[in-house]
């Protein structure tokens, strides 16, 4: 089953299950796993049906993983940086899974209301499929076309400080790879590009930078552009290939769903959404996947308190039974 709301939009959704087609798909990091919803996109009731997701039918972690220390952390963000100014890269992005465990049971349905409130602007959801559990919220939008006007729309996403802070220059330059990327991409399959100004983005505690893309586009392209847009330097870095080699010699765990994407189908649209604040859920644990975007002049110290803000999107909405 699965459950979920659009930005902006408290509908809660599920789909039919009726063997017609997938509308909604996860798509792993690397693109090589996919899990996908059969059926009709339906409004679901809000009293959904808590027995689809409970401590009870989710699997039991037999990951052995266990999560970063501080000082690994940090003595691997070192390593990191070294690759990013021998190869002189813009940026890289690193990422490591904080895994929680002490709790005797979550209320599911509890906490994934919770998370719809406290992000409104995002992308909600919670699936369980009998082999794998997730949970998550997130506004960047890897892409949106409208099967009518054929109209394509896309932002940049990058840079992250807590609400309170003043941007500083290491998340403005993290930023404009991001932009210049996706509009050199987009050059490739239209003449006509509308590009916003850039401005802070809010989503819960945090604050990114953003700029809106606009483009018509030739449906027949979609799936080209898309593939070229994934992994965006938002969630990997640049250049792309050689940094998403990087990421698998150097992180400490594989990325799974995370950073990857997310498609929804609809008769109007076609919506791709990037899988950044979300967490994997086991009937024992829970896996929370966070990550930043790594420059020479960052600072490791600084990136760990990131990643540690960025888990709170899930953690504080967790509801312990």
């Amino acid at each position: 089953m699965i459950y979920f709301k659009l930005p902006f939009n408290e509908t809660l959704y599920s789909t039919d299950q009726k063997q017609n087609g997938e509308s909604v798909s996860f798509h792993s990091f690397d693109l090589l796993r996919q899990i996908s919803f059969e059926g009709n996109i339906t409004h679901a009731s809000e009293q959904f049906d808590q027995s689809d997701i409970t401590n009870e039918t989710l699997l039991k972690d037999e990951s052995f993983f266990n999560a970063e220390t501080k000082e690994e952390y940090i003595s691997k963000l070192h390593q990191v940086i070294s690759v990013i100014k021998d190869h002189q890269l813009p940026k890289l992005v690193y990422s490591r899974r904080k895994i929680f465990k002490d709790f005797s049971g979550i209320d599911f349905k509890e906490s994934f209301k919770k998370l719809c409130t406290s992000y409104p602007n995002a992308f909600r959801y919670i699936f369980n499929n009998g082999q794998h559990a997730w949970m998550g919220a997130f506004s960047e939008t890897l892409g949106k076309f409208n099967k009518t006007t054929h109209e394509f729309e896309t932002m940049s996403l990058a840079g992250t400080l807590p609400v309170s802070e003043e941007w500083t220059e290491k998340e403005i330059e993290e930023q404009k790879p991001v932009t210049s990327y996706i509009q050199d991409t987009l050059k490739n399959y239209s003449g006509n590009i509308e590009i916003s100004e850039t401005y802070d983005h809010i989503s819960g505690n945090i604050k990114h930078l953003r700029t809106d893309f606009k483009a018509h586009i030739k449906p027949e392209d979609l799936d080209s552009l898309i593939n070229e847009l994934h992994p965006t330097p938002a969630v990997c870095g640049i250049p792309k290939d050689f940094c998403k080699k990087s990421i698998q010699e150097l992180e400490k765990f594989p990325r799974e769903l995370y950073s990857g994407f997310i498609k929804v189908e609809t008769e109007e649209s076609i919506m791709y959404f990037v899988n950044l604040r979300c967490a994997r859920l086991y009937k024992d644990s829970v896996h929370v996947f966070v990550g930043g975007g790594i420059t020479a002049q960052s600072s490791p110290e600084k990136e760990w308190r990131e990643t540690e803000l960025k888990s709170e999107a899930i953690l504080k909405n967790l509801v312990v039974s």
